[in-house]
C-alpha cells in the first residue's frame, strides 16, 4: 500500500456536514483533512464544552465524538446533539469491548468506531449516515 491512506476508500457519498469531536490534535487534524477531502463540510472541537457550543449555533449531519474528553464525555455531546437536532452520531474510541458499544448505544451514537481509526470503515459508516 503507498502512502496515501485515500487510495483504498469507496467512492465518496453525499457531502454531509460533519462536527469532529477529539482531544488530540494529530488525530483531530487528520480527520479533518481526510473528510474535507471527501468533500464533507466541517467543524472541529477538542473539547466537550467547546463542542457544545457549536453544536447550539449550527446544524449538523453528523457528530464524530471522541468518547474521553478532558473537559467531558462524548456522551453529553451526542445526547445534547440529538435533543437539538436530528443528527446521526460515530463514537470514536479505544474501547471496544461489547459493554463499551452498548454504553455509546445507550447514550446515543448510531454507530461505534474504534481506534485506531480505519478510514474505509469510517467511509463505509458516512455513507450509512447520510442515507
Amino acid at each position: 500500500m503507498s502512502g496515501d491512506p485515500t487510495e483504498a476508500l469507496p467512492p465518496r457519498g453525499r457531502s454531509l456536514r460533519i462536527l469532529v469531536v477529539e482531544d488530540h490534535a494529530d488525530t483531530l487534524r487528520v480527520l479533518a483533512r481526510l473528510l474535507d477531502h471527501f468533500g464533507h463540510e466541517i467543524s472541529v472541537a477538542d473539547g466537550a464544552q467547546s463542542a457544545l457550543e457549536i453544536v447550539e449555533s449550527k446544524e449538523f449531519d453528523v457528530v464524530l465524538s471522541d468518547i474521553a474528553l478532558p473537559d467531558g464525555s462524548g456522551y453529553e455531546v451526542i445526547a445534547q446533539a440529538k435533543r437539538k437536532q436530528p443528527i446521526k452520531g460515530v463514537a470514536l474510541t479505544g474501547f471496544d469491548k461489547e459493554e463499551d458499544i452498548r454504553r455509546s448505544k445507550e447514550a446515543g451514537f448510531d454507530f461505534h468506531l474504534s481506534k485506531p481509526v480505519d478510514f474505509h470503515e469510517l467511509c463505509m459508516i458516512l455513507t450509512q449516515a447520510g442515507s
